[in-house]
């Protein structure tokens, strides 16, 4: 087979081809196929409609994983090339993208977003979310690490799926903190949440939420904050987030709400 061109990288990614020697298939679907290393970090080899993310190795041309790869699949890397079944991926000029979208320009226009974002409502459906929302909400506004630590060991896992609710919840609540407060409150915070949640979680929602702590989102969310930044139509990047998965896209958003709104309680 020829090998499949890859579109972008991340520098997490290439960290992960570097320095990964025994790799393994965690899961396999038609347009993603995740990858986790000996450290238990995540590769998620995704095509283009998928688009980038903190640790996404982006393919050119689609590709229907279920068809080529199961779980017991040999991986291979070498040469610039990622192999993987009867996959030969080329990852040799990929153009690097950067998962760390412009906190510098949220927090500068914090106050006009958060009162923009005040007319809009994202309920939290979930009860077992929302009995913890309130408090974990003034905690991270107030930067009370202990009501953190101890409402995250609660939610993380909280659910099904590969990303369980109260971990896209955190996620959420993750990426308020970043913009609220300065890069060394939001670092401090968000590395508590992870610190408590990773180990109680699925190995890909602890990916997202290690991401999260440093500061870095998905493609989807960076387009929702640049429409933020610009005052552009938020609407449909925020259709597109809440299209993710059957609820994890609005548990992330419920979260990301809930504390900016009790920003605007204060």
């Amino acid at each position: 087979m020829n090998p499949i061109n890859t579109l972008s990288i991340t520098s997490n990614s290439k960290n992960w081809l570097n320095n990964s020697n025994q790799p393994k298939i965690l899961h396999v679907f038609d347009e993603v196929c995740n990858l986790i290393n000996e450290k238990r970090e995540i590769l998620s080899i995704v095509n283009a409609e998928i688009g980038n993310g903190p640790f996404n190795l982006v393919i050119k041309e689609p590709v229907s994983f279920t068809k080529h790869l199961d779980v017991e699949s040999k991986i291979l890397i070498e040469d610039k090339q990622l192999k993987v079944g009867d996959l030969i991926i080329s990852f040799a000029y990929a153009q690097e993208w950067n998962p760390m979208p412009s906190w510098e320009e949220l927090r500068k226009n914090k106050k006009e977003i958060i009162n923009r974002l005040s007319l809009l409502q994202i309920d939290i459906e979930n009860e077992s979310i929302l009995q913890f929302a309130n408090s974990l909400s003034d905690a991270i506004i107030n930067a009370y690490i202990p009501t953190i630590k101890s409402i995250s060991s609660k939610l993380a896992g909280l659910g099904i799926g590969l990303t369980p609710a109260g971990d896209d919840y955190l996620m959420g609540a993750m990426y308020a903190a970043w913009m609220i407060h300065s890069q060394e409150v939001a670092k401090k915070i968000t590395e508590e949440i992870a610190n408590i949640a990773v180990p109680l979680t699925t190995s890909l929602s602890g990916a997202w939420l290690r991401s999260a702590a440093k500061g870095e989102a998905g493609e989807l969310w960076h387009e929702f904050f640049e429409a933020l930044i610009k005052d552009e139509n938020m609407y449909l990047p925020m259709s597109e987030i809440l299209s993710v998965g059957e609820t994890s896209g609005s548990d992330a958003l419920s979260g990301f709400f809930s504390v900016l709104q009790g920003v605007r309680r204060a």
